[in-house]
C-alpha cells in the first residue's frame, strides 16, 4: 500500500508513518520541514499548505491513502482535499470529538449535533477548527473520507505531556494526591491502536464518521495510576481525595490533574463517547498497562515531553508541587 500523511512527524501522525512503515508500506510525508524526523525509507515532501503553490510539492503523486492530521484553518484542509483529489484512493482526516455541542452529554454519538464551523473559515477556535475541516473534506472526498473524530490519545510521543505528567510525578516517590473516585472510568485511545485502525480503514475504503476511541470503561483512575506506579517501580503512595476536597481548592481537572475528568463536569461526555461505530469498524484497544510500561520506556529514553510539531504550544500540564503538598496536608 501507498501512503501519504501530511504532517508525519507529531504525536498522531508519527505513530501512524511508524506503523505503516512496520507494515512495510511504501510511506510519503508532507510537511514543511521543520520539525522532527522521519524513519529511514520515508519520502518527505516539504511544502507549507498555507502559503501560494504550497502544495505544488504533492503534484503527479499516487498513493491509496492519504491521513492528514492538520488542526489549522478548514480552508487549508479543504485546498490540501483538492489537490489530491485525483491522486489518492481514500482519505482520512483525524478529527475530534471536540467538535460536539453539548461536551456534558454522556453516549455522544456520531449524529449528535456538532458546532456551527465554515469550511472555508480561516480562522475559529479548536472545535470550529476541526468541524469546518470535517466539512471541508468530506465535501470534497464524499464516501471516499474517513472522518476518525479522537478522544482522549495517551501512549508513547505524546506531545501534550498528559500520561507523562503523571509517570514523572509518580517517579518522585512519597505521597501523590489520586483524585478520587479510583473507579472512575477513564475512556481513551492508544495512539498505536489508532494509527494501525486508520491504516486498516482506509486500506478497507471504510467511510463516514467514526468515535475513534476505546470504550467509555477502557480502564479508570485507579488502574492508571496503579499501572504509573508499577512501571516506575517508585515509592509512591496514592492518596485517593475526593472531587469535592480538590475542587474546592480551585484544582482544574484535565490541566491540573491531567486526564482526571470528575462526574458533572461540563466536558465529562469526552470521557463517555459512544464507540459502537468504531468497534464495528475493528478498532481495538490494548491493556492500559502496556500503554503506561511503553510510554514511561519511550520518556525515559527521550528525557522530557517534545515540542508540539508545527503547532502552537498548549500551555503547561500538572498540578505544583506546592499546592499538592498543601491538599494532602489539608
Amino acid at each position: 500500500m501507498r501512503l501519504l500523511v501530511l504532517g508525519g512527524t507529531g504525536f498522531v501522525g508519527g505513530a501512524t508513518v511508524t506503523e505503516a512503515v512496520r507494515r512495510s508500506w511504501s510511506v510519503t510525508v508532507f510537511n514543511r520541514g521543520l520539525h522532527g524526523v522521519v524513519p529511514p525509507g520515508v519520502h518527505r515532501l516539504r511544502g507549507d499548505r498555507t502559503a501560494p503553490d504550497g502544495l505544488a510539492a504533492l503534484a503527479g503523486g499516487e498513493w491509496d491513502v492519504a491521513v492528514d492530521t492538520w488542526d489549522g484553518a478548514p480552508r487549508a484542509a479543504g485546498a490540501a482535499a483538492r489537490a489530491l483529489l485525483a491522486s489518492v484512493g481514500h482519505y482520512v482526516y483525524v478529527s475530534s470529538g471536540s467538535v460536539y455541542t453539548d461536551h456534558a452529554a454522556t453516549g455522544l454519538h456520531e449524529d449528535s449535533p456538532v458546532v456551527d464551523a465554515d469550511p472555508d473559515a480561516v480562522d475559529g477556535d479548536y472545535p470550529q477548527l476541526k468541524a469546518g475541516a470535517e466539512g471541508a473534506v468530506r465535501g470534497v472526498f464524499g464516501t471516499r473520507a474517513l472522518i476518525a473524530r479522537a478522544g482522549l490519545i495517551l501512549g508513547p510521543g505524546e506531545d501534550i505531556g498528559r500520561l507523562p505528567w503523571w509517570l514523572r510525578r509518580i517517579e518522585r516517590g512519597g505521597d501523590v494526591l489520586a483524585p478520587g473516585p479510583a473507579d472512575l472510568p477513564v475512556q481513551y485511545v492508544d495512539v498505536r491502536d489508532l494509527a494501525g485502525w486508520m491504516l486498516d480503514a482506509g486500506a478497507r475504503g471504510v467511510g463516514g464518521t467514526v468515535n475513534a476511541v476505546g470504550r467509555p470503561t477502557q480502564t479508570t483512575m485507579g488502574e492508571l495510576l496503579d499501572a504509573c506506579v508499577a512501571a516506575t517501580g517508585a515509592a509512591a503512595r496514592l492518596r485517593w481525595t475526593e472531587p469535592a476536597t480538590i475542587l474546592a481548592a480551585g484544582v482544574q481537572p484535565w490541566s491540573d490533574l491531567p486526564i482526571w475528568m470528575p462526574r458533572g463536569h461540563p466536558y465529562r461526555g469526552l470521557l463517555e463517547q459512544d464507540v459502537t461505530r468504531a468497534l464495528a469498524a475493528g478498532l481495538t484497544c490494548r491493556p492500559v498497562t502496556e500503554t503506561v510500561e511503553d510510554t514511561w520506556r519511550w520518556l525515559r529514553e527521550v528525557g522530557a515531553v517534545p515540542p508540539r510539531a508545527g503547532r502552537p504550544q498548549r500551555g503547561p500540564v500538572g498540578l505544583d508541587p506546592a499546592r499538592e503538598a498543601a491538599l494532602l496536608a489539608g
